[in-house]
């Protein structure tokens, strides 16, 4: 039951959720910040606070992008090479 991966719950269950969990949010981030983008280029709001509010997604899609490049870059690093393969070929594909 201990390896069950229903047995933990939560969005961190396991290092690859995370870096999954992580992705996602580079992606949703990545789309707000185009859209927002868009809506400044094609729109220009005339409200003050626009000029503060269009550029956070931008800011967390480079935060996003740097998060999960180094959860999976701890992943993969974490990650047993294959049990068919010879440890050489394995470090050289790293």
């Amino acid at each position: 039951m201990k390896d069950s991966p229903m047995a933990e719950t939560g969005p961190f269950r396991s290092p690859a959720s995370a870096v999954r969990l992580s992705g996602r949010l580079l992606c949703w981030s990545l789309a707000a910040a185009m859209a927002s983008a868009a809506v400044d280029a094609f729109l220009g709001p005339p409200a003050r606070w626009w000029g503060v509010v269009w550029p956070l997604p931008w800011w967390l899609t480079g935060v996003t992008a740097l998060a999960w490049s180094v959860l999976r870059a701890r992943e993969k690093a974490d990650r047993p090479p294959p049990h068919d393969s010879v440890r050489g070929d394995w470090e050289r594909a790293a």
